[in-house]
């Protein structure tokens, strides 16, 4: 690998790094192009130990995380990588024990792990209804549910739950109608832990992206619906991954110290309200 200056972001040219020795879960990073990834990147930049979860994850997959991670920030992460079906209550109890036994404590849970179709209402079936609401809010619950027993103990711990503006909209863009009511529920769950574990130390926050280019975008946006959508932006462009993951900095670390029960709008202001 060939390090050079230009390679080397400045928070590791002496710059703040804002998480410093923290241990953080980000859950949803199996693809190079995803917000997870861009999130489990900026966080080791910042000095983060990694524990980065996924369906798809296992030696291979993790090992390539690892190394791009190292190749952008030049120097290796301390990551571990830890498969994970987030609708079973037990899988995610799993990650969170062995996030524990490895670092000794958790600082921060980052879900980003999510599914979307794009069916109209009447179109969506039992079965579809159920898969997204299985993976984006009961997947939520379970990882925030497990970690929160941890942060408990610990008396600190942060939650940064990625919901979507097809919560706040009712869809429309992307996701169809049950996306939309499954990520409208992770931002309730998110406030509803704010205010029981606020007294607690906890904080929870969380983030509302408009379009991102990632890999959800595959077959569910054509690219004439992209460009129209993208024309409606007042920045006029889609976010793209690392907008998320700066906003999840923010939340995860102390530059957010007294922020708690919000829901952060990253969407180039194609959602003002």
């Amino acid at each position: 690998m060939n390090i050079t200056a230009e390679t080397v972001p400045a928070a590791l040219k002496g710059g703040p790094r804002y998480l410093d020795g923290k241990v953080c879960v980000i859950v949803g990073v199996a693809s190079l192009r995803g917000i997870g990834y861009a999130t489990a990147e900026l966080f080791a930049r910042h000095g983060a130990k990694l524990v980065v979860v996924d369906l798809m994850m296992d030696d291979t997959i993790a090992a390539d995380v690892s190394q791009a991670i190292a190749t952008r920030n030049g120097e290796a992460p301390e990551l571990l990588g830890l498969r994970c079906d987030i609708g079973r209550a037990a899988d995610c109890q799993g990650v969170i024990d062995q996030a524990v036994a490895r670092f000794g404590r958790i600082d921060c849970l980052v879900n980003t792990a999510a599914i979307v179709k794009s069916d109209g209402l009447l179109a969506i079936s039992g079965d579809d209804l159920d898969l997204i609401l299985n993976v984006n809010l009961k997947g939520a619950f379970n990882l925030c549910q497990n970690a929160l027993r941890v942060f408990e103990e610990q008396g600190s711990g942060t939650i940064v739950n990625i919901a979507s503006v097809a919560a706040q909209r009712g869809g429309g863009l992307v996701g169809g109608a049950h996306y939309a009511a499954s990520k409208g529920g992770v931002i309730s769950l998110t406030r509803s832990i704010a205010r029981e574990f606020g007294p607690k130390g906890i904080r929870a926050n969380a983030i509302c992206p408009s379009m991102t280019e990632t890999g959800m975008l595959d077959g569910n946006v054509t690219e004439a619906q992209f460009a129209q959508i993208v024309d409606a932006i007042p920045l006029k462009r889609a976010g793209r991954p690392e907008d998320i993951a700066n906003a999840c900095l923010y939340l995860a670390s102390d530059l957010s110290a007294y922020v708690t029960g919000t829901t952060l709008d990253v969407n180039g202001g194609s959602h003002i309200h």
